[in-house]
This record gives C-alpha cells, sequence and structure tokens, in this order.
C-alpha cells in the first residue's frame, strides 16, 4: 500500500463509520486507486483511549478491498460480540487500525509461525478462531502462548493445534489513525 492508499483506506473507514452512527458525514470520499478496488481480505480494530473496542474481519477475498473494509469497520463498531455498540458519543475518543491480509497458508510445522509476523487461523469442525500478527507482539507471548490463545478463541482446548485442529497463517499490513489526543488533568 502506498502512502495515499492507506489515507485513503483509513479517510473511508472513518466516513462509513460517521454515516453509520450519524447517518451523514460531511465532504466526499476519496479517489479511490484500482488496486482497492480489487478483492482483498481485511480486519479493522477499533480502539477507545488504546483499549479495543471491537474487531471484525473477513479472511476470504470475497469484496473489493474498499468494501471490505467499510463493511468491516461498521462490524467492528456493531457486531462484535464482546462488547456492546459503539454509541456517536464514542466517534471522537475511537481509532481505526486497518490489517490488509495476505492469502492463508497452511501450517505444517508449527516452528514456521513467527510471533508478531504471522497471524493464525485455527479451524476444528465448526469452531474457528483467528489473531492477528499484532497480537501477539501487542501481548509479548511466544510461538505456543499465540496458538495456545487462538485455540481458546476457537472455544477449543488450549491445546488443539496439538492435537489435530487445522492451522493457517497469514502476514498483515498493518496501518491506523494516530491516538486523539489524551486530556491531561487541570
Amino acid at each position: 500500500m502506498t502512502p495515499d492508499e492507506r489515507a485513503a483506506l483509513l479517510t473511508m473507514a472513518r466516513r462509513a463509520l460517521e454515516e453509520h452512527l450519524l447517518g451523514s458525514v460531511s465532504g466526499g470520499l476519496p479517489e479511490i486507486s484500482p488496486s482497492l478496488d480489487q478483492p482483498g481480505a481485511a480486519f479493522v480494530t477499533l480502539r477507545s483511549g488504546g483499549d479495543l473496542r471491537g474487531c471484525v474481519g473477513s479472511l476470504e477475498p470475497t469484496k473489493t478491498l474498499a468494501a471490505t473494509i467499510a463493511h468491516c469497520v461498521v462490524s467492528a463498531a456493531t457486531s462484535d460480540p464482546r462488547f456492546p455498540p459503539v454509541v456517536p458519543d464514542e466517534l471522537g475518543r475511537l481509532t481505526i487500525e486497518i490489517s490488509i491480509l495476505s492469502a492463508l497458508q497452511p501450517l505444517e510445522n508449527v516452528v514456521q509461525l513467527i510471533p508478531g509476523t504471522h497471524g493464525v487461523c485455527v479451524n476444528a469442525g465448526e469452531q474457528r478462531g483467528v489473531l492477528l500478527p499484532q497480537v501477539a507482539t501487542e501481548q509479548g507471548w511466544d510461538r505456543e502462548t499465540f496458538l495456545d490463545f487462538a485455540c481458546r478463541k476457537a472455544l477449543l482446548a488450549a491445546d488443539a493445534w496439538r492435537q489435530g485442529a487445522e492451522l493457517h497463517i497469514f502476514t498483515a499490513e498493518v496501518f491506523g489513525e494516530a491516538e486523539p489526543p489524551r486530556a491531561t488533568p487541570a
């Protein structure tokens, strides 16, 4: 992604969120480069004061990258079951982070997984858990802990990755808005 493409995606995501929460936005949408109009997989993470406020994404490139991000930002604000829906008063405190995903690759040997570089998708039957690459870095997790938590997120036993759960890895290009300034105590 070029800096202009990153900025366009962040602007589009912010406007999609504002339009959903407020019903209207000011200004037009940025011009879309042809690369953003191609199918793409992505996750959108919302943070408030640095804390997770929602994260939703798509592992498969079923829509254009721009459409995927617009859909995911609204879903992160309204459909992440870990959080109540975002309300309009929160808009000024939220920051948006976008993770553009590579294609999933089967993980043949767990030593191929590099925490902080690879995200992981764990599948077992109907259960699936996904952790983005940056989660391992943010949490200070090693490879085994990262896999354990991915299994737990899939509602599986932590060691399901050792017991035959299907594992895939991916990389992500991650970028986001700057954190809003924090109020200083008077």
